[in-house]
């Protein structure tokens, strides 16, 4: 999953982002309102850290063009300005949650894990797709009534795949929202570890479109592809 963060806070950026990481995300910086506004037009980002006091422009009012322009990225705020109005205000621009500094980073982490699952419909840290279960605290994958404990990028990849059932999902795409590195982005990496998880889930269920990409079927889907 690919995040966004826009914090001025240099010392916090530092701290938060390898968390992020290591909790599974590729995260892109940005450290003043315009740069952030135009990362998120131009970028796929799966959710949006934003602080609301950011110099050149404020956060308030990068949430409100992302909005006016139809932008559905999820929106996490982040600021030390957490009065009971400018919250009701966050919420009526168009944010999806938020949360006041000081912080501790367990809360964020798990704010943002709720965000990004009720975003996609799943009400639980649990994502499931028929049979297919990921537990995202345990990173453990649950099929036919087995537990297998999923690498980083496994976890990722699948992660990903789930929250985006039966979607044609590009190489370049995949790679994107899981990776930072763009020497990685260009490698087979990708294809090896479709190849792992169509070890644990069955051939079938993940689909190869020659040039176009992956497409995780659903059993409805699968079935239909099978016959």
């Amino acid at each position: 999953m690919k995040i966004l963060l826009v914090e001025d806070d240099l010392s916090l950026c530092n701290a938060l982002a390898p968390e992020l990481r290591q909790a599974g995300f590729a995260v892109e910086l940005a450290h003043n309102g315009v740069d952030g506004l135009h990362l998120a037009q131009e970028e796929d980002f799966d959710a949006i850290i934003l602080d609301l006091g950011l110099p050149q422009k404020n956060g308030l009012e990068v949430l409100a063009e992302l909005r006016r322009q139809n932008n559905p990225t999820p929106v996490l705020i982040l600021t030390a300005r957490d009065t009971w109005h400018e919250r009701v205000d966050g919420l009526k621009a168009g944010a999806d949650d938020y949360l006041g500094k000081p912080f501790h980073s367990e809360e964020l982490l798990a704010r943002l894990d709720a965000v990004l699952r009720r975003h996609h419909g799943q009400a639980c840290n649990q994502i499931s797709v028929d049979d297919i279960v990921l537990d995202t605290d345990s990173r453990e994958l649950i099929i036919r009534q087995q537990k297998i404990l999923l690498s980083a990028i496994e976890f990722k990849l699948l992660r990903y795949m789930l929250l985006h059932p039966n979607q044609v999902l590009s190489k370049n795409c995949l790679s994107e929202h899981i990776y930072e590195d763009d020497h990685l982005r260009d490698s087979n990496v990708i294809e090896v570890y479709i190849n792992k998880l169509r070890q644990y889930l069955g051939k079938s269920r993940i689909k190869t479109l020659r040039g176009q990409g992956y497409q995780l079927l659903t059993n409805t889907s699968a079935s239909t592809a099978a016959n």
